[in-house]
């Protein structure tokens, strides 16, 4: 868009005067600052700097379908200033086939001069004229522009043509006129050239739904439903990423500390050790029972471990921890294995030689083992050691707990940056995947 500064009346009247081409009765409402004005009869555009209102051109009827969403007229608050809708322009651009089209709507007041509204597909801007130039960041690709300290990165760049106007205009507009636009973005902001032979023209932008824009100018019903995610668009989720990320970081940093304080205060005491063997031929009666010993202290887990020489093969033990006083039995069954080998794919392993298991709240008392092993016929003889420990810290509840606040904020910053992806995907510089863009 183009745009003049306004000189503000001492007294700001409108001015009444007639279409020379139809003689239809028109309203000046921008006073001397208006320099085109199109008659809302015929749709000749006028020159209003001319006393006479000579006729800058004739428009063909065929362009005359775009009823302004806002009526022209309507007044309407934005950044607490009154504003009138003086302009309506309709606004084109052809990308690969495809026309797309926006609408801008020229708003004035006497005292603080022009001002923009801008809709595609239900979103909004609210649009201001830059009064010092953006600094052009050199060697950024894509090309990067600062504006108040702000960075504000490429979008697209078109050929965008005038295919209908209404009302006033602060320049000499014409139907069929082109400019080359060029978008740069920094949501909700928006920094836009318009270039037009030696002449760029830069505007500031910043995105407003459409329930403000019908809230600003009290207009009765709803406003038509923005469809997809427009360029400057705010994501919704920003916020709640960046939020939720941090209550990730607390959290973690919680789970920590209790893991230190928990690991530090576990006695992982060592309280029993056997060595044993197993001789899969031998048939008969393989269970049987260790030697007795003595888990101290308060109610803590026991942990038991099986370290074996399996290569290629397994052992299966059947255990139960029997407490001598009480006759309570802790019955868990353990199976041992690790094979690995070669195949067309290189090497390869599966399973492990050893194995832990951890029983919760064991009582303090005098216990013992009961065994029982199995393993496959014919391989002979299997030797394994068995260890007991009261009191192990265990890891296995911060691994779930750790996965249970890792997984929103990973399915919410994935959301957000399939916001992204959808933004960029309407841009010259598309996304080369769907996890974000360039």
């Amino acid at each position: 868009m183009s745009a003049g500064g306004p000189t503000p009346p001492g007294k700001p009247q409108a001015r009444a005067l007639k279409c020379p081409g139809c003689g239809a009765a028109l309203t000046v409402r921008s006073f001397n600052n208006a320099v085109t004005i199109v008659c809302d009869s015929c749709h000749s555009i006028l020159d209003a700097k001319d006393s006479n209102l000579q006729v800058l051109q004739k428009v063909d009827a065929a362009t005359r379908e775009h009823k302004p969403l806002i009526p022209l007229g309507s007044r309407g608050k934005i950044r607490g200033t009154d504003y009138e809708v003086i302009g309506f322009e309709r606004r084109t651009i052809h990308v690969e086939g495809v026309d797309y089209s926006w609408h801008e709507y020229v708003l004035f007041n006497p005292y603080k001069g022009f001002r923009y509204l801008t809709e595609y597909n239900g979103h909004w801007n609210d649009v201001s004229i830059l009064k010092a130039l953006p600094e052009v960041l050199p060697y950024a690709s894509p090309p990067k522009v600062r504006y108040l300290g702000e960075t504000y990165k490429h979008f697209q760049t078109a050929r965008a043509g005038t295919s209908y106007v209404l009302g006033e205009f602060p320049w000499q507009v014409r139907v069929g006129e082109s400019v080359e636009v060029t978008d740069y973005v920094s949501p909700p902001r928006v920094l836009s050239s318009e270039q037009t032979g030696n002449e760029v023209t830069w505007s500031i932008g910043e995105y407003m739904s459409g329930k403000d824009v019908w809230k600003a100018f009290a207009l009765h019903g709803d406003p038509p439903p923005a469809i997809g995610v427009y360029e400057n668009q705010p994501s919704p989720l920003t916020a709640q990423t960046k939020n939720i990320w941090l209550t990730f970081a607390v959290f973690l940093l919680a789970l920590v500390v209790m893991m230190i304080g928990f690991d530090l205060a576990a006695r992982n005491e060592q309280v029993f050790t056997g060595y044993y063997k197993y001789n899969s031929n031998q048939r008969g009666e393989a269970s049987f029972v260790t030697d007795d010993f003595e888990v101290k202290g308060h109610s803590s887990n026991v942990e038991v471990t099986t370290g074996t020489d399996v290569n290629n093969r397994w052992i299966y033990l059947n255990y139960a921890l029997i407490n001598e006083a009480t006759g309570q039995a802790f019955d868990f069954g353990r199976e041992v294995s690790y094979y690995h080998g070669y195949d067309s794919d290189g090497a390869w392993s599966e399973g492990k030689a050893n194995d832990s298991v951890a029983i919760p709240k064991v009582p303090p008392g005098r216990y013992y083992l009961r065994v029982e092993p199995e393993g496959d016929p014919g391989y002979g003889m299997t030797y394994y050691t068995v260890t007991v420990k009261r009191d192990v810290p265990q890891y296995s509840f911060y691994a779930i707990a750790l996965g249970a606040l890792l997984l929103p904020a990973i399915l919410l910053t994935w959301r957000s940056l399939s916001f992204e992806h959808l933004r960029w995907a309407e841009s010259d510089h598309p996304p080369i995947s769907s996890g974000g863009n360039e």
